[in-house]
């Protein structure tokens, strides 16, 4: 065994952010002192670290003298705490137009996960694995999220299976909530959402008689697509800081609290969290 150093690469005041939070949790469950193997400050140092670069749980936490059960608790802890730090979609629309936010993004990505055997019944009536995504091809966990016009995310949904579609989560866990907004704040989407209803704006597709849309019509799609590229950011963002989001080994079911500590994470990185 070769031991050696690594340098985590996040804000000092990241780990003092987060060990801060693990510490009035362990407060809130009544942990005695001297209980723990590892203090907050080393706990936070060790989610950062997995947060950031991923990989296989159980090794990692053997760098920081955790046994495999350990390992897995103290992630789990912390994933957690800074989940519950995350904006709900009202907050994040009520921010947003104080803000004065012209517009927003909305958008889906499919993470990818480990091979789920949970079935369900195809609107076809054929039994399909529920989280295997035929977009992609691979199984994977759908993600819905809100972008400011410059592609910042500003609030994540839960996870649902990878053989959603994009229409589909929006109808279950976004419409319903942004709907008085978008008088004053539209929101933008690609194809996908196409059915969405008045004030989500989405491209016109060509006619399935090969007949060409008008200029106008393809002008406002134009424009639209070039505003709407700009929320791919934000996944991206979110995906590119925080490796872990790459490929989730978690269960699927902890896939949207992951993302939504990763959220806390950004904001935190930007400023938005003091």
């Amino acid at each position: 065994m070769i031991p050696y150093r690594a340098i985590l690469d996040v804000p000092r005041e990241l780990v003092s952010h987060l060990s801060r939070l693990l510490r009035a949790e362990r407060r809130l469950r009544g942990t005695r002192k001297g209980t723990r193997k590892s203090s907050p400050w080393w706990q936070a140092v060790y989610g950062l670290v997995w947060f950031r670069n991923g990989g296989d749980i159980a090794n990692l936490g053997r760098g920081f003298g955790l046994s495999r059960t350990t390992s897995y608790r103290y992630l789990n802890e912390v994933i957690d705490v800074l989940a519950e730090q995350a904006p709900d979609l009202k907050d994040a629309l009520d921010r947003a137009r104080a803000d004065g936010r012209p517009h927003l993004i909305l958008d889906g990505t499919l993470t990818s996960i480990d091979r789920v055997g949970e079935k369900k019944t195809s609107v076809k009536g054929k039994e399909i694995d529920a989280w295997y995504s035929g977009k992609v091809r691979a199984f994977a966990a759908n993600l819905q999220g809100l972008m400011t016009p410059g592609g910042f995310p500003i609030w994540i949904s839960d996870a649902l299976p990878g053989s959603t579609h994009d229409i589909t989560a929006a109808r279950e866990q976004v419409l319903a909530t942004i709907r008085p907004y978008l008088k004053d704040m539209p929101v933008l989407a690609d194809s996908g959402y196409e059915g969405a209803g008045a004030g989500v704006h989405v491209p016109v597709k060509q006619p399935a008689d090969g007949r060409e849309l008008d200029v106008d019509t393809r002008t406002r799609n134009a424009l639209l697509r070039s505003l709407r590229c700009l929320g791919e950011r934000g996944f991206a963002l979110l995906e590119q800081r925080w490796r872990t989001l790459q490929h989730v080994h978690l269960s699927p079911s902890r896939v949207g609290e992951l993302a939504k500590a990763a959220l806390v994470l950004t904001h935190f990185e930007h400023g938005m969290i003091r």
